[in-house]
């Protein structure tokens, strides 16, 4: 009883918590790899080859989000629950202003995908089913 969830809740949510508590007893992954980008989660730094990219906390957490949830759309209400918490007060309007700055700053400005009255998606040239 660490966690509870407040009815109703987005699958997406029950999904990363769960990984959450997982991640507990198995060490995730220390690296992730995409679009020519190497995200160091431990780190918390991110790299283009050999070159390091500054990236504020909340575009790192971000990021990390996107880049775990690849090729899926995620809806502006799920990233704020998941990077902003769930007690976050402020507007959607954030989700946007920060996928603005990752596209600049990173060049991504193809690979992150406005979904249309959704969120947004990253895709990295590869289908879900490819990644199976």
């Amino acid at each position: 009883a660490e966690d509870y969830i407040v009815k109703p809740f987005e699958m997406l949510e029950l999904l990363v918590r769960m990984e959450k508590v997982m991640n507990r007893t198995v060490k995730p992954a220390d690296t992730l790899q995409v679009c020519g980008l190497t995200v160091r989660l431990d780190e918390h730094r991110v790299l283009r080859g050999e070159q390091e990219i500054p990236l504020k906390p909340m575009e790192f957490e971000l990021l990390v989000m996107l880049v775990k949830h690849k090729n899926t759309a995620i809806s502006r209400e799920d990233l704020l629950s998941l990077v902003w918490g769930a007690n976050y007060l402020g507007e959607t309007r954030t989700v946007d202003v920060h996928i603005g700055q990752l596209r600049k700053k990173l060049g991504l400005q193809k690979q992150i995908v406005t979904v249309p009255k959704i969120g947004y998606r990253l895709e990295d040239g590869s289908r879900p089913e490819d990644s199976e």
